[in-house]
């Protein structure tokens, strides 16, 4: 099985405007700006084997303020740019919607479809309900921290993207790269 990191989008791979105290996630192409650190975080990842999933709430799309074809459009620029294996979104206004996160309905699809080990698996995001959602899954979740981090669980808080990166660079080498000895016959 194979192992992932799943990103949240809004505020780890782009920029987000933040009004009252919120971040507001672009509603229109032109607004979608990837941050420039990420290419070369994730391509760290990927030269470490990893799947790079995104994952985001996009309750705007049910609520009518942002069309799914401008949603498309920001993740073909997105996949065009960066080394995503895959975008997971959840487009209900609904927070008791299981794909809405802190639930984890979009962890356990994708590890359905990309059949992933959700316990060698991380999350990077900014917020304390991917921390909630990665716990629920049983992922290591990685925070980047921010004001949206919570007093909830999260395994680890570090001061950036690039140190995210390391930290799960170091717990896969030190905790998952160990293979068990076979036993022979």
């Amino acid at each position: 099985m194979k192992a992932a990191v799943f990103l949240e989008r809004d505020g780890i791979l782009n920029a987000c405007e933040v009004r009252a105290g919120h971040q507001v996630s672009p509603l229109r192409l032109e607004e979608f700006k990837l941050l420039p650190e990420v290419g070369a975080e994730l391509a760290r990842l990927k030269e470490a084997g990893f799947l790079l999933i995104a994952t985001t709430n996009q309750p705007a799309v049910s609520r009518g303020d942002l069309s799914r074809r401008e949603l498309d459009l920001m993740h073909a620029v997105m996949r065009r740019k960066l080394p995503v294996d895959d975008v997971l979104i959840c487009p209900y206004d609904d927070t008791t919607h299981p794909c809405y996160k802190p639930h984890p309905g979009m962890f356990l699809e994708a590890a359905f479809k990309w059949s992933l080990d959700l316990d060698r698996s991380f999350v990077i995001s900014d917020k304390w309900q991917d921390a909630k959602a990665a716990q629920i899954a049983g992922c290591t979740s990685v925070l980047v921290e921010s004001p949206w981090i919570g007093h909830d669980h999260h395994d680890f808080v570090v001061p950036n993207l690039s140190s995210a990166v390391s930290k799960i660079l170091q717990l896969h080498a030190t905790l998952f790269t160990h293979e068990l000895p076979v036993a022979v016959a």
